[in-house]
């Protein structure tokens, strides 16, 4: 009879476990992935021009592990040719298109659905021209990407950061979490006076780097 209540006891517990998350900021040993929208300058009508998956290190993002960091900077494209820059690149040159360049950690068959999806962490510093903006999401897509519910919040300062999202039960979804930065592409040379954003990171334990999520994950029951 106990034995028969303590595994009763552990199955109420992991059911009721399972419907909050809260995940972290990994390190480069995260499954980190790379999108990037990009599209006309507002000056040339602001249409989107096309979309497509692209190395973490193609979206400016650096990883410190050594001093648990990750910068984000605007991006730089190094092709010269006249549709990334005016007159055409080189020092001195105008970005010729607006680039999204998102970063983030990606979950599917239903790791992080139906649940309170908590995202945190810390900026340590945001030095960011008003040229360029970054921001903070969850995302909760549909199969075929086709549309998604999201919570995103700007950075705006230095300090630590909390959003939630309650994602669809549905293991068809994919659960993204991650930062998106926004703004005209720089010539990798004039980067500097655009600043970046300084973020935080935690190496992610052996069985989440598995999973893909970030630093930690940790389920709670909801009250």
């Amino acid at each position: 009879m106990r034995s028969f209540c303590a595994v009763l006891l552990a199955g109420l517990l992991s059911s009721s476990a399972a419907h909050a998350a809260v995940v972290s900021v990994g390190d480069s040993s995260t499954t980190w992935l790379g999108f990037m929208n990009v599209s006309e300058l507002p000056s040339n009508g602001g249409g989107f021009v096309f979309g497509s998956s692209w190395g973490v290190p193609d979206l400016t993002a650096t990883f410190d592990d050594a001093n648990h960091k990750l910068t984000l900077s605007p991006n730089t494209v190094g092709d010269p040719n006249p549709f990334w820059y005016t007159p055409a690149g080189g020092p001195g040159a105008t970005g010729n298109k607006i680039m999204e360049a998102n970063l983030y950690v990606e979950t599917n068959g239903g790791v992080l659905g139906g649940q309170t999806v908590t995202f945190q962490g810390t900026i340590l510093a945001d030095t960011l021209a008003s040229s360029h903006h970054s921001f903070i999401f969850i995302k909760d897509f549909a199969p075929d990407y086709s549309s998604s519910v999201s919570m995103t919040i700007p950075i705006t300062a230095a300090g630590a950061f909390s959003i939630s999202l309650a994602t669809i039960n549905d293991p068809a979804r994919h659960v993204q979490y991650g930062f998106q930065t926004i703004g005209a592409d720089v010539w990798i040379t004039d980067t500097a006076p655009f600043g970046n954003v300084m973020i935080g990171t935690v190496p992610a334990p052996a069985s989440m780097a598995l999973l893909g999520l970030g630093g930690t994950m940790l389920l709670r029951r909801r009250r």
